[in-house]
């Protein structure tokens, strides 16, 4: 191999594809067992996508969110579940990357992501508030270096799993319940009493379970910055942003397999234009859109990235709600249109054409963070911002 095409090996999209080679392997089985991917993960850790977001100063390769979303584009098209855990890693990464790098304690963690691949699950709903990360009940108790907290965590992303988990509390037991902080728990420094399954319609792989969380930890481990800046700068943007390049991967497998089948039928009757040829071009038209408005979306938060007040603007936080609120409602059209076009080979399990995984992980994308909440918050906010009349900014 010449060098040319040994560094061409271990550009991101290669190192990407190969994971996502062997998801498709065990897609099927983890979704009808509802088990963990492990294989795909120990795939992402063996090519050290990880850490890739983190700073080269912090052994990362400090790649960007763009980059970021493109590798849970590929990995989605073997294996949504693979790709979602492969994202809520990379949204609690950001949150280091954005606000803990002149903290040295989680400047030393974020090494140890990189060097021992560590993947880190999510713990922000909680019994009593619903799917409404910006309010907690539990209260974190710091005594002197030490912390301690007990969370009614109705849903912890792939918990059982996780080496370690970022979760949000209140920041003291007389803090209303906005006034909120996330800490860093190491396995070793918490329990996990399990409270409910995840046995759910799709994204079965995800493995995450409600649990009760009791954990303590030295009081370092808390991020410097209260969450309501980590949600509005980190969270916010790499949440939609990540989440909806991986349902364009669902939905451009499914077109993959739809095109793939009416070019067949097209072999089997050559002159003659098969069915569903006008629903695929309607479907190319409909991808294109979504595409386009992930890509706004991620030229969008580049831009801003280094400017703060910019992360925390209405503007902003609009214009991303926007990108989830489309990107999730326009995919279930294009699976849907697929689905027709490949007819009974589509809705059968065990086929080359098969989309039940497809539709099923797909419906989740409206509920992750819900739409009607989103929608909520967007126009509340739209009583005071000027909607953009023009197309240059």
């Amino acid at each position: 191999m010449d060098l040319a095409s040994k560094s061409a090996d271990q550009s991101l999209k290669a190192r990407a594809s190969r994971v996502a080679i062997i998801a498709a392997v065990y897609a099927d089985d983890v979704d009808r067992q509802g088990r963990f991917p492990l294989e795909a993960i120990e795939a992402m850790k063996a090519e050290q996508l990880l850490g890739i977001q983190i700073p080269a100063d912090c052994s990362g390769e400090g790649r960007s969110t763009s980059e970021i979303a493109e590798i849970c584009t590929i990995i989605a098209q073997a294996c949504a579940a693979s790709a979602m855990i492969f994202a809520m890693h990379q949204i609690k990464v950001s949150s280091l990357v954005s606000h803990g790098t002149e903290a040295e304690w989680h400047r030393g963690f974020m090494r140890r992501i990189c060097d021992e691949q560590l993947l880190l699950g999510s713990a922000t709903t909680e019994g009593g508030i619903g799917g409404n990360l910006r309010n907690s009940i539990c209260a974190i108790e710091v005594d002197g270096d030490r912390c301690r907290l007990e969370k009614d965590a109705t849903v912890i992303s792939y918990g059982k799993h996780a080496d370690a988990i970022l979760i949000t509390s209140r920041a003291h037991k007389d803090a209303p319940p906005t006034d909120q902080v996330m800490t860093v728990f190491l396995k070793d420094q918490y329990t996990l009493e399990q409270t409910h399954v995840w046995d759910t319609l799709g994204m079965r792989g995800t493995c995450s379970d409600g649990f009760l969380f009791k954990g303590e930890a030295p009081s370092v481990q808390i991020l410097p910055k209260p969450f309501a800046e980590i949600a509005a700068q980190s969270m916010l943007a790499n949440s939609h942003l990540l989440w909806s390049a991986l349902w364009y991967g669902i939905a451009v497998d499914a077109f993959t397999k739809a095109q793939t089948f009416i070019r067949a039928a097209a072999r089997k009757a050559p002159g003659t234009q098969p069915p569903g040829l006008v629903q695929l071009a309607e479907m190319s038209s409909e991808l294109q859109v979504i595409r386009s408005n992930i890509q706004a979306g991620l030229a969008s938060y580049e831009q801003a990235s280094k400017d703060p007040d910019r992360l925390s603007s209405m503007g902003f936080a609009v214009a991303m709600n926007n990108v989830k609120i489309a990107s999730s409602e326009m995919i279930l059209p294009v699976i849907n249109q697929a689905l027709r076009i490949c007819g009974i080979m589509g809705y059968k399990n065990g086929t080359p054409f098969s989309l039940g995984r497809h539709l099923r992980d797909a419906h989740s994308a409206e509920l992750m963070i819900s739409n009607d909440r989103i929608l909520g918050n967007t126009s509340t906010m739209l009583l005071v911002h000027k909607q953009e009349t023009g197309l240059l900014g």
